[in-house]
């Protein structure tokens, strides 16, 4: 067999994608070329890796295992190319978190100091909702998410780095007026969090407003639109301009903790490991250097 590494590269992008125009645009190749790959690769196995059914392409049975295998290869070579850079005291590659969207609080402090001591790594941060978050960890495209919840139905393996505490919060017009509840987007571990104490502590509300962004919620908080329930993390600069005000309210905050999880049995690459042994060694320091504000709360 004379299959390449770029074969399978190619191959399983498609895999991931399930698509060649996806798996084209991605990988920054047109699509015949895709496809003149995938068709040599095809040609070195007597059993089809994919198949197209009604215009959409499948993947194989034995087309997924072959893909496992592809991933692994892949993982062994660039684990070659890492150990050959660490041999000459460099480390370099790429590091690939995705982390929930009030997590952009968070994640770039016990990032920069990783990345400072190591300039030849390369960051692919992807800032979005939980669902998406946990898409990314399930398909296994990403190193590590930033969570304040552990996804359902996956077995990961986490490092906690700091509390997260959701409070009750309202502009100065609002404190004593009846107003509003303003919720974020469903798929939000925030959203989540907010429905359950509503509906376990003083009965379900109607939403009167649903925002997509920790943004858009703290800006209506802050025009007195509404109260919500929000992420402590997210205004402190609020809090000291007293644009927002905490509202003491019984059994708040809410605290969970933001955590690095990855997939229970994944082969971390070397830069990988290496960020999570600078979080476990530094981590401390890093709160008590960026949250020492947070800790009063």
């Amino acid at each position: 067999m004379n299959y390449t590494i770029h074969q399978l590269r190619i191959f399983l992008k498609v895999v991931q994608t399930q698509s060649i125009t996806k798996a084209s645009e991605e990988l920054f190749m047109t699509q015949p070329a895709v496809s003149i790959q995938l068709k040599n690769l095809q040609q070195q196995f007597d059993i089809p890796l994919t198949e197209v059914v009604g215009r959409k392409l499948y993947i194989t049975e034995f087309g997924h295992e072959v893909a496992k295998i592809a991933e692994r290869v892949i993982q062994e070579v660039e684990s070659i190319n890492y150990k050959t850079h660490a041999f000459q005291g460099m480390l370099t590659g790429k590091l690939h978190v995705s982390s929930a969207s009030t997590g952009k609080y968070v994640i770039p402090y016990f990032l920069s100091g990783f990345l400072e001591k190591h300039t030849e790594i390369d960051l692919v941060l992807d800032v979005t909702n939980k669902s998406r978050v946990v898409e990314s960890l399930k398909n296994n495209e990403i190193d590590f998410a930033l969570v304040s919840v552990l996804p359902d139905k996956l077995h990961v393996e986490e490092e906690v780095l700091i509390a997260n505490k959701l409070f009750l919060m309202g502009s100065e017009s609002t404190r004593n007026e009846a107003k509003p509840l303003i919720y974020r987007e469903a798929g939000s571990a925030t959203r989540v969090a907010m429905e359950h104490y509503f509906e376990t502590h003083v009965g379900k509300h109607r939403k009167r407003m649903e925002l997509t962004s920790n943004e858009a919620v703290k800006q209506a908080v802050i025009a007195g639109i509404g109260y919500s329930i929000m992420p402590l993390i997210g205004v402190h600069n609020e809090l000291l301009n007293e644009e927002i005000h905490i509202i003491p309210t019984p059994e708040l905050p809410i605290q969970t903790d933001w955590r690095l999880v990855w997939l229970s049995g994944k082969k971390l690459s070397p830069v990988s490991q290496a960020f999570l042994d600078y979080i476990r060694e530094g981590k401390h320091h890093i709160i008590q250097k960026h949250f020492s504000w947070y800790l009063k709360y």
